[in-house]
């Protein structure tokens, strides 16, 4: 169907060589909420191996909460988010250059990812230092955010991220982790719902009520217990046909 697969890779999980065969983009974790530099160069070869675009996947620094704690008014102030991204984007950027592969895209992590979804504040400061790094590289988002407008503001391309894991709220902003139902964990419920997004343009929520949502990649958590068996049907089903 002409939809980018992605998945987020480069976190220590030991799925991530199979799931290879079945993506076409990885989001490398830059080594801030998880991974390291052995890893991220690992990835980088897997990535050229099995001709899937590299992305860095950069997040606060927080390993001991894997990134999924919002740091900012804690740790850090909006005005430290470039020095954040620029550090992991090079990092990645010359891990790429060494292997003689391009970096294509970023998608933030976890807390970051959704804090920028709806803080045009900490948007702006993300975007200009994706910018700074590489003008160039595709930003991935959530679908119909902030991220999207503050992207274009700052003339870097934006993908619509749309997630095949996880449940959505009727604002479009995904399921908190911290609720039962935020995940997504039946194949036949993972499919019918990457199949609404992708065909039918629209999404159900937790509700029950449908949203429209723009799908131009679809997300697969690697650390997810069902990445592989998820990843396999949405191209089996979907991508193949």
């Amino acid at each position: 169907m002409g939809i980018d697969l992605n998945c987020d890779m480069g976190e220590g999980m030991s799925n991530d060589a199979t799931l290879m065969s079945f993506i076409t983009s990885a989001n490398i974790a830059c080594g801030a909420h998880a991974g390291d530099e052995e890893l991220m160069k690992r990835t980088v070869e897997l990535c050229l191996l099995h001709k899937v675009h590299i992305g860095a996947h950069p997040s606060y620094p927080d390993k001991k909460n894997f990134g999924r704690v919002d740091l900012i008014g804690l740790e850090f102030l909006p005005k430290d988010i470039p020095e954040i991204i620029c550090a992991q984007l090079e990092k990645m950027r010359a891990f790429c250059e060494n292997a003689g592969a391009p970096l294509h895209h970023v998608k933030l992590h976890g807390a970051l990812y959704n804090r920028a979804a709806w803080d045009e504040e900490v948007a702006h400061y993300v975007c200009g230092a994706i910018k700074t790094v590489d003008e160039n590289l595709i930003v991935y988002g959530l679908s119909g955010s902030k991220m999207a407008a503050v992207a274009a503001a700052h003339q870097l391309h934006f993908l619509h991220e749309v997630f095949a894991d996880r449940t959505y709220q009727e604002d479009g902003s995904l399921t908190p982790r911290s609720q039962s139902n935020a995940l997504i964990v039946g194949e036949e419920i993972c499919m019918r719902q990457v199949r609404q997004m992708v065909v039918d343009k629209k999404v159900t929520t937790v509700s029950g009520k449908c949203i429209p949502i723009t799908a131009d990649t679809i997300c697969i958590h690697g650390d997810g217990k069902h990445a592989l068996r998820f990843a396999k049907l949405i191209q089996e089903r979907l991508l193949t046909q």
